[in-house]
C-alpha cells in the first residue's frame, strides 16, 4: 500500500489547462443538480451529492451557487441531464474515457466524434477501452497536509485500499477506495487530515502508454478540446507524459 504516481499527469495537466471560472463552476453545478436529482437534496442523505458539493467547495465556488444548483433540481420545467461515456483511442494508441452530463446526447456525441477525428484519434464504442481500467475511488490531497508516512498512516485507518505520494513541486497524495466505500473512507480522511481537494468515482488505467513529445503535444490538445466543452465532466487516460516534454510544451 504505497508508490509513486504521476497519476494526476494521466488525469490532466495539473494548472495547465487554466479553466475559466464560470465554465468549471458551471460543471460542478450541472454534477450537483444531477445529484440532487437523483437522491435526497440533502448532502448528509446522498452520498453522491456529497461528494459533488466537497468537490464545488474544494474550488472555492460560493455558498450560493451550490445551493441553487440543489435547488435547481426540484424545480419543474428544468434541465434534464442524463450520464453519458464515451471511449475511443488517442495519438499513439492511447485510451480515453469521456465521461459527459448532457441534454442533448446527439450534440454532445457529435462535439466528441469531432475532437477525436481532429486531433489525431477515433472514437470507439462503449466498452472498446474501459477493460484497460480500474473502476475505483479517489481521494486527493496536497502534499502540504503532510508527508508519505502521515497520510498513508491515516489512510490505512480510514480503510482505503492504496496510497500513491508524488512529494514533487505540483505533486501530492492519491488514496485509492473501492467505489462503494468512497463516501465513508472520504468522511473517516476527513476527520484527519481536513477537507480533501478531490473526491470521486475515478478510472485508473492498469497499463500506462509513455508518450514522446510529438504525440503528447496533439493529444494534450485532444484532451483539452474535450474539456473545453461545456457537456464534458472528465476525460481520463492510459498516458504517461515524462515531466521534461511537460515543461516544454509549458
Amino acid at each position: 500500500m504505497a508508490g509513486h504516481s504521476k497519476f494526476k499527469n494521466i488525469m490532466h495537466r495539473k494548472g495547465a489547462q487554466d479553466k475559466k471560472r464560470s465554465a468549471m463552476f458551471s460543471k460542478l453545478s450541472r454534477e450537483i443538480t444531477v445529484a440532487a436529482k437523483m437522491g435526497m437534496p440533502d448532502p448528509d442523505m446522498n452520498p453522491r451529492l456529497r461528494l459533488a458539493v466537497n468537490a464545488a467547495k474544494a474550488q472555492s465556488m460560493p455558498k450560493d451557487n451550490i445551493q441553487r444548483a440543489i435547488d435547481k433540481a426540484s424545480m419543474a420545467g428544468g434541465e434534464d441531464y442524463e450520464e453519458v461515456r464515451y471511449e475511443g483511442y488517442g495519438p499513439g494508441g492511447v485510451a480515453l474515457i469521456v465521461e459527459a452530463l448532457t441534454d442533448n446526447r446527439n450534440r454532445t456525441a457529435t462535439n466528441v466524434r469531432t475532437a477525436f477525428s481532429k486531433n489525431g484519434g477515433n472514437l470507439g464504442s462503449e466498452g472498446s477501452v474501459s477493460h484497460g481500467f480500474e473502476r475505483l475511488g479517489l481521494i486527493e490531497y496536497p502534499a502540504s497536509v503532510g508527508d508519505e508516512d502521515k497520510v498513508l498512516e491515516a489512510a490505512i485507518e480510514a480503510g482505503a485500499d492504496d496510497v500513491e505520494s508524488d512529494m514533487g513541486e505540483d505533486g501530492g497524495h492519491s488514496i485509492w477506495t473501492a467505489p462503494d466505500a468512497l463516501h465513508e473512507v472520504a468522511g473517516n480522511l476527513e476527520k484527519a487530515l481536513g477537507e480533501a481537494e478531490t473526491v470521486k468515482l475515478a478510472w485508473k488505467p492498469t497499463i500506462t502508454v509513455a508518450m514522446d513529445e510529438g504525440g503528447a503535444a496533439t493529444l494534450l490538445k485532444l484532451v483539452d478540446t474535450l474539456d473545453d466543452d461545456d457537456d464534458v465532466q472528465t476525460v481520463w487516460g492510459n498516458y504517461e507524459i515524462a515531466d521534461e516534454i511537460m515543461e516544454k510544451l509549458g
